[in-house]
């Protein structure tokens, strides 16, 4: 009896050290490709057999992936769990920088011990693409990994995130604005931690719907804005209706809605769902911007709260994401588009400084409805309002200036006016002449504005800013002007000088656009026909005492067409040898 009751001691002691001090095993590793092209992406999936019970929690199961470049460089990959393939479901996703032979190990750590794959390695060769959007060294724009210039051109475009193949976002409709000069698109996404997946764990449908919509995206040279947090889930009592629902967010579950930013159980929580946004997306030359919150004072941690807080919990994402993120896609976040709703906080900590613009929303407008009343014109307000608000960032914040929400029905003239389109066509005009990085984004596809948005003022812009080579640009600074009748405004630089005048009163036509303080030489002046969307008049012109002066053209009936130059032109002076 005695000898027995040792034995049994002794196996159970021995099973328990294999049970706990038993290293994880990783298998059935299959990489996608052998062969990569340059910024595209290489998927590797492989089995794990482990002890953890949540696949989805780093303290349970963490599971990263060392790349070695070609010429020695390093980089940290998170691999994550995805359910959505049954037969292997653990995987990395990596996008190359570097040609030539890269090499990789797997590494695994669970409760009960740590290992590692062999290394596995594949080649990368030229692709078309130019790699995910970055700050250009100029600070003020953005560029592609590869240093060609990036001005982007879009607008906010919602999806739902049902389930796989389940969502507003259609290919076809990407395949139109992508015809009209799109390059990227903003939205924002549900929660990944539902009621059904519980807290901690993340949905899948939802995933594998952002799996898809970037997928659209790489197929068509598109960036996607991701929006993580939008207001509405971390609202309880702010705006009502559709704008509060922190009764769909589980983390309801750690912490009151008020205390969501502050709440240390919370951000344990959103520390892991960060990783595993990197870990899943962070790969994607698609990714644009990582948005980490939308109007951040529409949630009741800003309103019942603290609104430093909010801010301090903004800049513990971005750094996050500075920490984390190998491709170091650029942050930004909002508050809602109020003339007061001015957030220095957010500007001085994410990478691009955003400011919301809902001109109804207490910014100079005619209030009563009646133009004639007024001696300031609708359109003239608007187009005001957006360059100084653009102007402000640019003066106090040395980065990327963006409009990353604007529009809808809080303007003057309701969709479908036709002074919807023109105030439309002067926001993208203004805020490319005063400094911003991207189009405002605006909010938001549906039907209520394809009459006026979705048109070929898209492409005659997109046309236009493609021939500025923003990044490339030295010594930007907002340039002096002056509209003989209207208004003017320019950006400078050691190669070129670009803006817009316009008078929306009457048309620009014979009016004189002049330069006072610019670098003597020569230039070649190109005048571009901003509704008509090409270039009506090219000359080369010099400065005189620094000087520059030139007039619009009049264009006349000319063989029975009307030749009309319009309220507004575009221009480029390019410095010449």
């Amino acid at each position: 009896m005695k000898n027995s009751g040792i034995i049994s001691i002794f196996i159970a002691s021995i099973f328990f050290s294999f049970y706990t001090f038993g290293q994880p095993e990783i298998s059935n590793i299959r990489q996608e490709t052998d062969t990569v092209g340059l910024y595209d992406k290489l998927e590797t999936r492989f089995d794990v057999d482990g002890d953890f019970a949540n696949p989805f929690d780093p303290e349970e199961i963490d599971v990263s992936v060392t790349f070695t470049s070609p010429t020695g460089k390093t980089w940290k990959m998170f691999g994550f769990y995805n359910y959505s393939d049954w037969q292997t479901m653990w995987m990395v996703r990596f996008s190359p920088h570097e040609k030539g032979n890269w090499k990789y190990v797997i590494n695994v750590r669970d409760r009960s011990g740590e290992t590692t794959s062999e290394t596995l390695s594949f080649n990368v060769e030229d692709s078309p693409y130019k790699g995910p959007m970055q700050i250009a060294s100029n600070k003020r724009y953005l560029q592609y990994a590869d240093g060609s210039p990036y001005f982007g051109v879009g607008l906010w475009y919602n999806d739902g995130y049902a389930a796989f193949n389940e969502g507003r976002i259609e290919a076809e409709v990407l395949d139109h604005l992508k015809d009209l000069g799109v390059n990227f698109i903003s939205t924002f996404i549900t929660p990944l931690e539902t009621w059904g997946s519980g807290m901690g764990r993340y949905d899948q449908n939802i995933c594998g719907r952002l799996d898809e919509v970037l997928e659209m995206c790489e197929d068509r040279d598109m960036l996607l804005s991701l929006n993580i947090w939008f207001h509405s889930y971390l609202s309880e009592t702010v705006w009502g209706g559709g704008n509060s629902r922190w009764n769909s967010n589980p983390y309801q579950l750690v912490c009151d809605v008020k205390d969501f930013f502050s709440d240390e159980e919370s951000w344990e929580y959103q520390e892991k769902l960060l990783r595993y946004f990197v870990a899943r997306w962070g790969y994607s030359r698609s990714l644009g911007i990582w948005f980490i919150v939308d109007e951040v004072n529409g949630t009741d941690g800003w309103v019942s709260g603290d609104s430093l807080g909010a801010a301090a919990w903004g800049k513990k994402i971005h750094d996050y994401f500075k920490n984390n993120d190998p491709y170091n896609h650029p942050t930004t976040g909002t508050r809602s588009g109020g003339i007061r709703e001015w957030w220095q906080e957010g500007y001085e900590t994410f990478d691009l400084a955003g400011r919301e613009i809902y001109e109804a929303q207490g910014f100079p407008i005619i209030s009563d409805g009646n133009i004639t009343s007024s001696e300031t014109h609708p359109l003239t307000y608007s187009y005001r309002n957006y360059a100084g608000q653009v102007q402000k960032l640019w003066n106090n914040f040395d980065k990327p200036a963006i409009i990353p929400e604007t529009g809808w029905d809080h303007t003057f003239y309701e969709m479908s006016m036709p002074g919807y389109l023109s105030q439309y066509h002067n926001a993208l005009w203004v805020t490319m002449a005063t400094g911003s990085a991207m189009s405002p984004f605006w909010w938001a596809y549906s039907n209520r504005l394809n009459d006026n948005v979705i048109t070929n003022q898209l492409l005659y812009f997109r046309n236009f800013v493609d021939e500025i080579p923003v990044s490339g640009l030295t010594n930007v600074q907002p340039e002096k002007i002056e509209n003989s009748d209207g208004d003017a405004y320019a950006m400078g630089s050691d190669q070129m000088i670009f803006g817009w005048v316009v008078n929306s009163k009457t048309d620009m036509a014979n009016k004189t656009v002049t330069l006072p303080e610019v670098e003597r030489g020569r230039y070649k002046l190109r005048i571009y026909h901003t509704w008509r969307g090409e270039f009506i008049e090219e000359k080369e012109i010099e400065s005189s005492r620094n000087k520059i002066s030139f007039d619009i053209p009049k264009m006349q009936i000319e063989g029975g067409h009307a030749n009309y130059v319009g309220n507004d032109l575009a221009f480029i002076l390019e410095k010449m040898e």
